[in-house]
């Protein structure tokens, strides 16, 4: 497949988010993803959340230390609306400015997986939140990594090793069951920036499917910016 199809003449990078539940494949796609956008030249970095800045990555440790569960969901969200703000102000949007491809782990949709559907924080406090820290900053693409409870536990389990489990890898299996089918929901609502990916096959085959959906998703969007 010819690189060059994810190539556009445009100043700002492009800005695409991975989400799924643990265990998911994630970091293993960005990655693969990465080496492949540089492979065709394109300049990209890879980011996470929360995290990916100093200061969100102070916060990183405090969320899955568990300090954010005892405060409760709506002192979590807070957390992580701070994390993001600090994140997009100095790391995502120079980026993007810059005319960088940025990759990150996790962005807005996981605030409203985790502590929207499942922490039931009200939805006018997710949607503030989201108006503070990103204003109207959207990912260009993002990949919902989809795997089986079970499938997922497992991978995250086998990845941790002997470390103790995070703050959410530890939730109770109907957690990551209800986590999933909100991660679902969320691709079946916004479909034309959400592209849903079977993610349970071995770890090449999903970056095939992820990589030819990037290219036809980019080819489409270019057509329609071109003139008549």
């Amino acid at each position: 497949m010819a690189e060059a199809a994810v190539k556009r003449p445009s100043l700002r990078g492009r800005f695409i988010t991975f989400e799924g539940g643990e265990g998911s494949g994630k970091s293993t796609q960005i990655r693969k993803l990465a080496e492949r956008l540089d492979a065709a030249k394109l300049r990209v970095i890879v980011t996470r959340e929360p995290g990916g800045s100093p200061g969100a990555e102070i916060i990183r440790h405090l969320v899955l230390s568990g300090m954010g569960k005892l405060l409760g969901p709506d002192a979590e969200t807070l957390l992580f609306a701070a994390a993001r703000d600090d994140h997009v102000r100095t790391v995502i949007l120079p980026a993007l400015n810059q005319g960088i491809w940025v990759l990150c782990d996790r962005f807005f949709d996981s605030t409203r997986a985790y502590q929207g559907q499942l922490g039931q924080v009200l939805p006018g406090l997710v949607n503030a939140m989201q108006r503070v820290t990103i204003g109207d900053l959207k990912p260009d693409l993002t990949f919902i990594l989809d795997v089986p409870v079970e499938v997922g536990l497992q991978r995250a389990s086998a990845r941790r090793g002997n470390a103790a489990a995070d703050r959410f890898e530890a939730e109770d299996v109907k957690f990551h069951q209800d986590l999933r089918e909100a991660y679902r929901k969320i691709a079946a609502e916004d479909p034309q920036r959400c592209v849903l990916i079977d993610a349970t096959p071995d770890p090449d085959a999903v970056t095939a499917k992820i990589w030819a959906e990037l290219r036809e998703r980019l080819r489409a969007t270019q057509s329609a910016a071109s003139p008549a």
